[in-house]
């Protein structure tokens, strides 16, 4: 049995949070189940109002989906999610230049369907090793890519924070989309840059299995959100754990 949890947290630095976000272990609309984490930007209320409002829209649609292939059904959902925000804020000024980055997951039998625009991650975690199964759309990590900067130092330089898709930036969004079959004992974490930019990978591996299986996901997640703090907790802090065999693996 599926078993998931989600929190955020305003971090330290920051006067509003503008991460939301979703978790549904029940079925919505033709998806058995449904995880999203969103990670808003924007001036006054505009970043904390495309995040909840991005995730509402892509819950909308898809509940009302009639598709059955789920990459269909999620790509329509965000593209409807784009196309609205970018109505909202041209509709009203304080919400100019308002986006959001998304993470959208289900798990279907044993694999796990992702989709991602910007740098909030979805990671597949076991007690050997941690993952990154979505890649940033970020300017570091187009650096990385093109071979002008080391994955190590990325997550320390200045523009860390500069996303090169997000939903709202243009008119038509693309989408990239991850297959992933998984095992009894993986995990799967969705965060935003809040999380993976104040704890690294090796860090978010250990706290992942500090905890016994027999352990709910609460503990772990506050203990996620516990590390980003302790270590400057400079932004807002999106969290959704999932287990998808939580009852196989504790047999």
């Amino acid at each position: 049995m599926l078993r998931a949890f989600s929190v955020t947290d305003i971090g330290r630095r920051r006067q509003l949070n503008q991460d939301y976000v979703y978790c549904s272990s029940n079925p919505v609309g033709n998806m058995p189940n449904l995880f999203i984490v969103a990670d808003g930007m924007g001036g006054h209320k505009a970043g904390d109002y495309a995040s909840r409002y991005t995730v509402e829209t892509i819950e909308r649609e898809i509940k009302s989906s009639f598709e059955k292939n789920p990459s269909i059904i999620i790509k329509k959902a965000i593209q409807t999610a784009n196309h609205e925000i970018r109505l909202k804020a041209a509709e009203d000024p304080n919400l100019t230049g308002m986006g959001t980055t998304v993470v959208v997951a289900t798990v279907i039998g044993r694999y796990l369907q992702v989709a991602n625009v910007g740098d909030s991650r979805l990671y597949v975690a076991n007690s050997q090793e941690i993952r990154q199964i979505t890649r940033d759309h970020s300017l570091v990590e187009e650096m990385i890519r093109l071979g002008g900067l080391k994955r190590e130092e990325a997550r320390l330089h200045p523009d860390k924070n500069i996303i090169t898709r997000a939903i709202g930036a243009m008119e038509t969004v693309d989408v990239d989309f991850f297959t992933v079959e998984l095992n009894p004992t993986d995990k799967i974490l969705m965060c935003s840059d809040g999380l993976t930019n104040m704890v690294d990978d090796n860090q978010i591996l250990q706290i992942l299995n500090q905890f016994p299986e027999d352990k709910t996901l609460v503990e772990t997640a506050r203990a996620l959100i516990d590390a980003a703090n302790e270590n400057g907790g400079k932004d807002n802090i999106g969290v959704v754990l999932v287990r998808p065999y939580a009852d196989e693996v504790m047999k």
